[in-house]
């Protein structure tokens, strides 16, 4: 056997030794948090033990937190301690206003270690702001506010007015309106100074700046595309946010999505759906690649099932649906 050949086996095995890690990590990060519903901590901290060791003990930062909060509650505050240390000292956590206010930690505050872990907390976020561009921050969290508070409102004035109500139209010509204003200012940052990282203008403004693209049309999607592909190459931006974007992108454009990011809904039936999807047996392990949650999690939210066999039986039909919705 060639040596090429033996490095593409070797490649081939590794990713998908990889997959199968992830997936069972997500498996059991999803029983953790269903212990911790029905108040199992310390079977619900185990489990978090568990996920982490599948991954070589490593894990997400939001689940190094949770294990955390189920280790405290469960009343074993030196597993607490050591997933939050892990937290601030390998990822460099810095919200000490949160670590003070959830009651899920209180057990801890009266520990002699808590005063030394928020020191490094505060220290972390010192770190963090000390290149922040406060003007700048301060612009983009209210195009933030801005973007999602009339979107908010759409269940609420639907359900009052009706979807073809006057009051419904006129709420969607405000979010346009705000989104053009919005596109402006977002579109005279991105051409003066690129696609900023979370290093400049925080984790909200970095996602402010997707927000506002994502919610633009094709043409801005397009052309902004390659720069936030290149800004996650660089890390200055989230594989998540990127995902979203390709996904949208190619629903408009007519084709199949990529990570199972879009939703459709037909106005016909009143049925939601999953739009049309490219290779859905490794749509996990897609959406895994990026730091989406499992597809049967993400579709729960909307009160849809995830049945692959069901679904890729009715591929064809759903993108008839499409195609004919962009006529």
């Amino acid at each position: 056997m060639g040596r090429s050949l033996l490095l593409l086996l070797s490649t081939v095995l590794a990713l998908t030794t990889r997959a199968q890690d992830q997936a069972r990590y997500d498996a059991l990060i999803r029983e953790a948090e269903a212990l911790y519903e029905q108040k199992q901590f310390a079977e619900s901290g185990k489990r978090y033990s568990d996920a982490f060791e599948a991954l070589g003990w490593k894990g997400y930062a939001t689940d190094r937190y949770n294990a955390a909060c189920s280790w405290a509650l469960a009343k074993m505050p030196d597993s607490a301690f050591f997933n939050l240390n892990r937290l601030v000292e390998k990822m460099g956590y810095a919200d000490p206003k949160r670590l003070l206010s959830d009651p899920d930690l209180a057990a801890l505050r009266i520990d002699p270690r808590w005063a030394g872990l928020m020191e490094m907390v505060v220290a972390n976020k010192e770190k963090a702001e000390a290149k922040l561009d406060h003007a700048l921050v301060a612009l983009l969290d209210s195009i933030h506010e801005e973007d999602q508070a009339l979107r908010q409102r759409i269940d609420e004035v639907e359900a009052a007015h009706g979807s073809d109500s006057p009051e419904m139209q006129r709420h969607w010509q405000l979010i346009h309106e705000k989104d053009s204003s919005n596109l402006v200012v977002v579109e005279r940052i991105l051409k003066e100074r690129g696609w900023l990282g979370p290093d400049v203008i925080g984790a909200k403004g970095n996602n402010t700046l997707f927000l506002v693209i994502q919610h633009a049309d094709l043409a801005t999607q397009e052309k902004y595309l390659p720069m936030l592909r290149d800004a996650v190459s660089k890390r200055k931006a989230r594989g998540a946010d990127l995902a979203l974007l390709e996904d949208r992108v190619l629903m408009r454009q007519g084709k199949r999505q990529i990570y199972g990011s879009q939703i459709a809904f037909d106005q016909a039936s009143g049925e939601k759906y999953l739009s049309p999807v490219e290779d859905p047996d490794h749509l996990d392990e897609r959406r895994a690649s990026v730091g989406l949650e499992p597809i049967a999690d993400y579709l729960d939210r909307f009160g849809l099932t995830w049945d692959l066999d069901a679904y890729k039986a009715r591929l064809p039909e759903l993108e008839r649906m499409q195609q004919e919705s962009h006529r």
